[in-house]
């Protein structure tokens, strides 16, 4: 991004009240107006001037407008009809700016990006994270980053380190490499949230790390794991594959893990392994 062309702030308070609209609870709104974070989470994209970029939750257009001054192509996707008269309002002075009206969950991005390798750039409802990772990272044209503006806590379980990994970890760790780039206060956004906020980026790898053949099998394992925290994987993976115990502990046996263990202990290599053999026993028809 060229720092110097300085990008005006935007009073989006004023905004809001001059279009009688308040934020709205019911969509998670907290629209951040900090101009320093926002140029930071512009930067923290990397965005190279051929770059298109897919901005998920734009508002009325604080962080577009960073986003076109660095990318070939944005396109803002806003699921709140309300906003979009501000948010063309606000970006009309930039012409590679397309505004998309509609759920990114019910939207498929090939049908919003015209190639691969292309980025996603997302200031998102914290009540939509889980399923929206997983929507972009199941996709068939997959971005090659993703820069999620998120709950910090959230933000810092997905990057939780070998042995203390939850579910949700293990479904971005196997698609790319997880970091935070930053910490958002929550004074930065209006209304202020009740937590601070991380910048999460997520760098894919070329190709995930279990074959497509065994990502669904990785799943059903890692959900059966999950399912029952408290539990050991013996008993915990008996119940979600419904299968008998002693199965399961030569299945855990087999990959070298102790039955007795519990799923966040596990690493992702360790579940490869798993995944693996459980793929292999599945095929056999044991």
């Amino acid at each position: 991004m060229d720092s110097a062309i300085k990008i005006p702030p935007l009073n989006v308070p004023a905004l809001l009240r001059a279009h009688n609209l308040r934020p709205r609870k019911s969509l998670g709104q907290n629209f951040l107006i900090d101009s320093a974070a926002l140029e930071r989470i512009a930067a923290a994209a990397q965005i190279s001037p051929d770059s298109d970029v897919l901005e998920i939750g734009a508002g009325v257009g604080s962080l577009t407008r960073y986003l076109a001054q660095a990318a070939r192509k944005v396109i803002a996707v806003e699921l709140d009809t309300h906003l979009i008269p501000i948010l063309k309002e606000v970006v009309a002075p930039c012409q590679n700016i397309q505004i998309v009206q509609g759920d990114i969950l019910e939207l498929d991005p090939a049908g919003l990006v015209s190639a691969a390798g292309y980025m996603v750039v997302a200031n998102i409802p914290y009540y939509i994270t889980s399923a929206l990772i997983r929507h972009l990272l199941e996709a068939d044209r997959k971005p090659l980053q993703l820069v999620l503006t998120i709950q910090r806590e959230v933000a810092e379980r997905i990057c939780a380190p070998a042995g203390e990994l939850s579910l949700l970890a293990l479904s971005v760790q196997v698609y790319g490499e997880a970091k935070i780039a930053l910490h958002i206060p929550a004074g930065a956004f209006f209304p202020p949230p009740k937590v601070d906020s991380s910048v999460l980026r997520v760098t894919l790898y070329d190709e995930p790390l279990l074959p497509d053949d065994q990502l669904s099998l990785f799943f059903k394992l890692a959900k059966a794991g999950f399912s029952q925290k408290r539990k050991t994987l013996r008993n915990s993976l008996s119940a979600g594959l419904r299968i008998p115990p002693d199965t399961v502990e030569t299945l855990l046996k087999g990959a070298g893990i102790q039955p007795q263990r519990r799923a966040e202990t596990l690493k992702l290599e360790e579940w490869r392994r798993l995944t693996a053999l459980y793929s292999t026993c599945t095929a056999g028809g044991r």
